[in-house]
């Protein structure tokens, strides 16, 4: 009898230190895999500008963090496992979304400085590569072609105090093109309205047009005595 509960007890004993070496397991595993999910979810607070600059650094922790996470399942059982996995997965899922974006405007931003001022110009007049080196409008048709003067005039008044002389003598140049573009159109059917709009467009272009671009040699050349 004494042996039975001897026995009993000592498997007992086995049983809770086997129970409280597996909680202590799946506390650590919720610790680590915690870790990584509040690291991930605290990304999103950070600018694009200061994730790229520091992502080297973001990079890392995030790695060492994801390993510590696995690293922690090998103890669990398989239930439990199988969910810390989960876990897992829809942190490093978030991570690797962040990563896209970030590459993704890491390359837009290399393309940028390796643009040419003249092709920055274009860009921000018509829109990101609507105009190359040809300075061809030919995707410009009936059906958009208000709209391409409109966005052009809008962005000309936005930043006209920005351009130089040398920025002035390309605008004219493609807006001599588009006016060119657009005598093909008339005959491709453009219609009296928007063919109206894009008169009073050009009407109040013109003259603030030559104002501005007398103003900035002006100021040039006073820049230029300085």
């Amino acid at each position: 009898m004494k042996k039975n509960v001897l026995k009993f007890g000592l498997f007992s004993m086995i049983l809770l230190g086997m129970v409280s070496c597996q909680n202590k397991d799946k506390e650590m595993a919720d610790k680590r895999i915690s870790e990584l999910e509040s690291y991930v979810d605290s990304l999103k607070a950070v600018s694009a500008a200061d994730a790229e600059t520091n992502w080297e650094k973001i990079a890392v922790d995030f790695d060492r963090k994801s390993t510590s996470a696995n690293e922690s399942l090998a103890t669990l059982d398989e239930a439990t496992k199988t969910s810390a996995q989960e876990k897992i997965d829809a942190a490093a899922a978030k991570y690797d979304e962040l990563k896209a974006t970030i590459e993704a405007k890491s390359t837009q931003n290399k393309v940028v400085a390796a643009a040419s001022p003249s092709q920055l110009l274009r860009d921000r007049l018509f829109g990101a590569g609507k105009i190359g080196d040809d300075m061809s409008f030919a995707w410009v048709n009936k059906d958009n072609i208000l709209k391409v003067y409109d966005t052009f005039f809008q962005a000309y008044k936005d930043n006209k105090g920005d351009f130089s002389r040398e920025d002035y003598d390309e605008i004219k140049l493609m807006y001599e093109a588009l006016d060119s573009r657009k005598n093909t159109v008339e005959k491709e059917g453009l219609t009296s309205d928007d063919n109206t709009k894009i008169a009073s467009i050009k009407f109040k272009f013109g003259p603030m047009f030559k104002l501005n671009r007398v103003g900035a040699k002006s100021r040039e050349t006073a820049e230029a005595k300085e």
